[in-house]
């Protein structure tokens, strides 16, 4: 075995010790299709929550709606929880999807679980924080706490699964930090974290995904034939 071979012997064991560490399934899909689920809520609570008559279509008590109300509190409590567990099933599922493509198994093992206590811990605590501001009237900074620490439960988990999703994190919370000097644009700063960063950075994260497996297929096919001569 020659010099060449042995170093390209230790970065496969190193590449099989981190594949073995890291919850490595996430699906570039998902992440956009979350972004579209934001998108979709951030108009809903603009046109809903925004300082303007309801639309002529929607029921009475949408007239309750205002700034510092229960009622927007309570709507706005409901929409978070909501898209917590629409995202969070979308992700499992076309985790689990990419899995069974790629002939692989499933499971809850030590990986996926420290995965899921490195993003819950934070999300969790930001969470309790937020619906605290909001049941105490105190709505100024609540789209700041969201960005930040949904950002840090990024930056956490990243440890425990592709590296690349600290990015995504990273932007939450440059976007959270300006957020909490920028006044009365909660809504459209809670846009560009969950939905429009959302987006762009899955369209990256699938592209790369896509060009690494191409990548490794033509590694893979020229090892074959140099096998063969």
């Amino acid at each position: 075995m020659n010099n060449n071979d042995a170093i390209n012997t230790l970065r496969e064991i190193k590449d099989i010790m981190q594949k073995s560490s890291r919850f490595q399934t996430i699906s570039g899909v998902s992440i956009i299709v979350i972004g579209i689920y934001a998108s979709i809520v951030a108009l809903g609570a603009w046109i809903l929550l925004g300082q303007h008559e309801p639309f002529s279509w929607l029921p009475d008590w949408c007239g309750n709606l205002l700034i510092n109300t229960p009622s927007r509190t309570w709507l706005a409590i409901v929409c978070a929880i909501a898209l917590v567990a629409v995202s969070f099933g979308t992700v499992f599922l076309m985790s689990y999807n990419k899995t069974k493509r790629v002939n692989q198994r499933f499971t809850f093992d030590h990986t996926v679980r420290r995965s899921l206590t490195a993003f819950f811990v934070p999300a969790v605590t930001g969470g309790l924080v937020c619906l605290a501001l909001l049941m105490q009237g105190h709505y100024g900074l609540t789209s700041t706490f969201m960005l930040v620490f949904y950002g840090l439960a990024l930056i956490n988990c990243s440890h425990f699964t592709t590296s690349d999703i600290a990015l995504l994190g990273y932007g939450q919370l440059l976007l959270g930090i300006i957020d909490c000097f920028v006044v009365s644009y909660g809504i459209l700063f809670w846009f560009l974290g969950f939905g429009l960063w959302h987006i762009i950075f899955g369209i990256f994260f699938t592209l790369k995904n896509r060009r690494t497996a191409c990548g490794n297929n033509a590694v893979n096919q020229t090892g074959s034939s140099d096998n063969k001569q």
